[in-house]
């Protein structure tokens, strides 16, 4: 197992994953990678480009190419390219592109070194779908986070009308269990739990509850 510390935190879209993660993160002062992040990106460079998501060699070869900036510890503003594109890679386009990409094994591959070099000290916590069985197996904890898919669209409703972007619920709670079927399905990296991972159902927890939780699974990990 390396030096550097990782925490990794993997599930389901709308389970919490990345405002614990970086919530974790900030309390711990390690870095964070939002690995979703670097898949919204992609989809939308990719839809910008009009590439068809079908041609699998240019998706891949964009994936190469592309200037990512994070803002502070890998949340608040994304940069593509140059541009802004924070609000933009969390649009229901963004998550729908996301998926579909992340399906596509040269595009995870084109990805899977970016993510690792998020590894530095004093430490990592890493959110995504495949962190703890894919990108870093040899994470100090691996965490699952889940919840009931209606507590998800929940969720994601409430968070895109607080941003001012519309939203109707029955089309959340219709696309989340198509990605959620997507995610599962797919033949490289797909979502499921590392054998080793704790699973926490957050349907019924707070954000700090859980956040709590994890700090207090790593602290008896790390002795």
């Amino acid at each position: 197992m390396s030096a550097i510390p990782v925490i990794a935190i993997d599930g389901p879209s709308g389970s919490g994953k990345g405002t614990v993660a970086a919530e974790v993160a900030s309390r711990l002062g390690f870095f964070l990678l939002d690995s979703g992040a670097l898949y919204r990106i992609l989809g939308i460079a990719a839809h910008k480009a009009n590439i068809d998501l079908d041609n699998h060699s240019q998706v891949a070869d964009l994936a190469k190419t592309l200037d990512i900036e994070f803002g502070s510890a890998g949340r608040g503003s994304v940069m593509l390219n140059g541009a802004e594109v924070s609000r933009e890679i969390r649009t229901d386009l963004g998550s729908d592109l996301a998926s579909k990409v992340g399906a596509i094994p040269a595009a995870r591959e084109a990805l899977y070194e970016r993510q690792l070099g998020f590894r530095k000290l004093p430490g990592l916590v890493a959110d995504g779908r495949d962190m703890g069985t894919v990108v870093f197996p040899d994470a100090n904890l691996k965490i699952f986070l889940t919840a009931s898919v209606s507590e998800r669209a929940q969720r994601r409703y409430k968070q895109l009308i607080d941003k001012g972007i519309d939203a109707i619920l029955p089309d959340l709670l219709r696309d989340l269990k198509e990605r959620d079927r997507r995610d599962s399905e797919r033949p490289v990296s797909p979502l499921k739990p590392a054998a080793d991972a704790v699973i926490l159902d957050s349907t019924d927890l707070t954000i700090d509850e859980v956040v709590n939780k994890v700090l207090n699974l790593f602290a008896a990990q790390t002795g």
